[in-house]
């Protein structure tokens, strides 16, 4: 069990000069766990991010292949596509979030969020082995794994920008 100081919610989420007290000092190497945080705005930020990168990966691999919007045209058309990845990104960057902040209360989470990210990327594989077997054929993979692995690195560097995940690590090992 972490003996050192452990960061109460309050702490993790309300910045302390506004909250007109001040709370005991927080570890050096976790002061950047402290700020206001909201979830919902910050995920869907993520998400929205992710969701056009990746959406732009698809449509630039089509169109090198010269198959503009083939791949958008499968799985529903460009508008019903973009709606059903937009929406379902958002909620993915909501979800990392979310656990990131709960992180903060109970470190042991943060190991969560990297067996769901690796649960999604296994997720992918298998629809990416699905939608080989279509006219997307082996180009499913660059198109639509890799479009997953480059979501899931551009959702880690920008929760990685407001949050220290690898610090979040080192207190989730101390909590263990």
């Amino acid at each position: 069990m972490n003996q050192g100081h452990t960061l109460s919610h309050d702490e993790a989420f309300v910045d302390p000069r506004s909250a007109g007290h001040t709370p005991d000092p927080l570890p050096a190497d976790a002061a950047r766990l402290a700020g206001v945080h909201d979830t919902v705005r910050e995920g869907a930020r993520i998400g929205l991010v992710v969701g056009a990168s990746t959406w732009l990966w698809v449509a630039l691999v089509d169109l090198i292949v010269r198959q503009p919007f083939h791949t958008f045209d499968l799985l529903g058309g460009i508008p019903a596509f973009t709606v059903v990845h937009l929406l379902l990104t958002v909620a993915y960057g909501i979800a990392i979030v979310s656990v990131v902040h709960g992180a903060v209360r109970v470190p042991s989470l943060i190991y969560g969020l990297g067996f769901g990210i690796l649960f999604l990327e296994i997720a992918f594989a298998f629809l990416t082995v699905m939608l080989a077997s279509t006219s997307l054929g082996d180009l499913a993979w660059l198109r639509i794994f890799v479009g997953s692995l480059i979501g899931a690195s551009i959702a880690l560097r920008l929760v990685a920008q407001r949050h220290p995940l690898t610090i979040m690590l080192r207190l989730a090992d101390e909590e263990s």
